[in-house]
């Protein structure tokens, strides 16, 4: 008891008893094995179905009872449905771990796998981000909710031993079908937890505020984009890139219009449609699912990670729209310091060169996930969990709280000053601004070893190299005196201009480290936490969109111009001697397609001469202030 309670010393007291009390009850739930644990093969029995929806397509199951399931055993359904292949095929052919994590695995439910229509063995038509239809009319009216909903209806009359009750869980892309399973939810449906969930593309993944994730897309739809025939256990080859260094790449392939005369050649249907859908059109509004959770009966715990450089949109903005339009459901929000889906795939203890002090993603299986799992399902505990629990970095502890941002958060702004400086008020000169030249044929890097995908690092990396290049502006206070935590959303208002009609706008939170700063053994190898720029959080905004992401409209040259950026939330502590800093940058590359910078209808189809320099300006002074907005809150 002693090891446990120092190794959780920063949980509440209500935490470490109710954990000490399950190790007790059954040493499953948290799980310090001393001997070998059995095999899936061992544990669990395999069945594979072809389960008939309402249109008459049917999809391929995979479902695993326990061996020890009988008239006195039941159990609990546990479902995951994906596009990714249930993978082995075969009924004498076993998966190598069941459920979200061991604990629930030993501990004994039905785990069920599905392929969703259109992939591999399931029939039926692929669809990207299935629109959700609110009020069918038919039976050839079918969604994932649809599809969820008969799932379930079948397993509950055809599979036998279980409980009753059925949990969800996904992430990634099986996030998004969690979170649509859970609309118009079976009544057996008790449990989703939708994790890093897809919420809309326009901001999930591909788009962010209309800036294009060109590394993201391109690596994800060249293989998983491929049309592939029916029905298949085959994934689709992965792209085979002519070099690894993805700014050298993406600089050869010129515009984006090339990308299917050299490599694509119209063989990915999805990119055509990006190509297709520049603006936020009703392809793209059909594809938000945030509209559609209004009706909502489980409970639901919805996970992400702070450093998530694919769906962090997806986790908060699902997490608030349950909690408006679904007054008194269960809805607890999980944020912990991890990449996409970080808290299944690794130990969470680091991410790049910043380390976290401690195993979070065991912490975040066996105290917050099992629980959830085990209360709703099973009856074990109450299942209950804070309304949000969240891990603050900087500070690199678990907080709780009743809201989310906290009630405790208060309104704190900067505003940008003269010498880099970040300030408490806006200068009174009415001239005051900084400008830079943006020039696409030399973006800035968007980190300092460039990859040919989206380098999940990317979102801690240290940003030295681009504070000292002269298109990017800097900013930041004085060293901290005391704690400075900045809880919940961030908004950028931005005041600026270009000699163009276009441009993009980044914007970087960064916590600054003191020249005394500790290293620790994850850095690699020569690498200095001393004087560390370490990225607490970002995001960009296509500049022609910052009136209306339906209708862009392009800048007047030299004119100031308002930009209202909001960039997503962060929990994180600036400690004394470091110092908050914030970089504005107008290219990153090659996380960003560049923006030719002329105005042009669709940068999707841009030719080299639309390519042009512009001079930037930030204003920082009289009514064009340039401030940041945050919720700060007291230690």
């Amino acid at each position: 008891m002693s090891r446990l309670c120092y190794r959780y010393r920063h949980l509440p007291l209500q935490i470490v008893v109710w954990g000490v009390s399950c190790c007790l009850m059954s040493g499953r739930l948290v799980a310090q094995p001393t001997k070998r644990q059995p095999t899936v093969q061992e544990q669990y029995v395999k069945h594979e179905y072809r389960i008939p929806m309402r249109d008459g397509v049917k999809l391929f199951t995979a479902v695993y009872v326990p061996r020890d399931a009988s008239a006195k055993k039941r159990y609990p359904i546990l479902m995951l449905r994906t596009p990714y292949s249930v993978a082995p095929y075969g009924e004498n052919r076993y998966r190598s771990s069941l459920g979200p994590n061991r604990n629930l695995q030993r501990s004994g439910y039905i785990f069920v796998y599905q392929d969703v229509r259109g992939c591999y063995l399931s029939e039926g038509a692929f669809v990207n981000m299935r629109p959700h239809i609110d009020r069918k009319q038919s039976p050839d009216q079918v969604d994932e909710s649809s599809d969820t909903y008969d799932t379930i209806e079948w397993l509950i009359r055809n599979v036998e031993h279980h409980n009753g009750r059925v949990g969800m869980w996904g992430i990634s892309y099986p996030g998004f079908y969690a979170a649509a399973g859970m609309i118009d939810a079976h009544p057996a449906l008790k449990a989703v937890s939708p994790q890093a969930p897809i919420a809309d593309w326009w901001y999930d993944d591909f788009h962010h505020h209309g800036a294009f994730f060109l590394p993201h897309a391109f690596n994800f739809l060249s293989s998983f984009g491929q049309p592939r025939p029916r029905p298949t256990t085959l994934h689709a080859s992965r792209f085979a890139y002519p070099t690894p260094d993805g700014y050298e790449f993406y600089m050869r392939l010129g515009p984006l219009s090339n990308a299917n005369t050299k490599y694509l050649k119209d063989r990915v249907p999805f990119w055509n449609q990006i190509v297709e859908h520049p603006n936020y059109d009703e392809f793209w509004q059909r594809r938000n699912l945030l509209p559609h959770l209004h009706k909502v009966a489980p409970a639901v715990m919805t996970v992400g990670g702070w450093f998530d450089a694919e769906d962090l949109f997806g986790p908060l903005q699902i997490y608030r729209t349950i909690e408006k339009e679904n007054p008194g459901i269960t809805n607890t929000l999980v944020m912990g310091p991890w990449a996409h889906g970080g808290w299944a795939r690794r130990k969470g203890d680091h991410l790049g060169n910043v380390y976290f002090d401690g195993s979070h993603s065991k912490f975040y299986q066996d105290w917050i996930e099992t629980r959830f799992f085990e209360g709703h399902l099973k009856g074990r505990g109450d299942g209950d969990l804070p309304e949000a629990y969240v891990f603050e970095t900087g500070k690199n502890r678990w907080r709780m709280f009743d809201a989310w941002p906290p009630k405790q958060g208060k309104p704190r702004v900067f505003y940008t000053g003269g010498g880099g400086r970040l300030v408490d008020r806006p200068e009174s000169a009415e001239a005051g601004y900084d400008e830079f030249i943006s020039d696409p044929a030399h973006p800035v890097p968007f980190t300092e070893a460039i990859a040919v995908g989206m380098t999940r690092e990317y979102m801690t990396d240290d940003q030295r190299f681009a504070s000292r290049r002269p298109d990017v502006l800097t900013y930041q206070t004085a060293p901290l005196d005391k704690p400075l935590t900045l809880v919940g959303p961030i908004t950028a208002v931005l005041w600026v201009s270009t000699s163009q009609g276009d441009a993009d706008w980044i914007v970087k939170v960064i916590d600054v480290f003191p020249d005394g700063a500790t290293d620790h053994h994850y850095l690699a190898p020569g690498k200095k936490m001393a004087g560390y720029q370490m990225m607490v959080r970002s995001e960009v905004i296509r500049g022609r969109f910052r009136n209306d992401t339906s209708r862009p409209q392009p800048f007047r040259p030299n004119t100031p111009t308002r930009v209202t950026l909001p960039l997503q939330d962060i929990c994180h502590t600036f400690l004394p001697g470091h110092r908050l800093m914030i970089q504005i940058q107008s290219t990153w590359f090659p996380l960003v397609d560049r923006n030719p910078q002329k105005y042009v209808e669709n940068i999707y189809r841009a030719k080299p001469e639309d390519f042009v320099k512009a001079v930037h300006r930030v204003y920082r002074s009289g009514k064009h202030a340039t401030r940041f907005e945050f919720l700060m809150m007291d230690d």
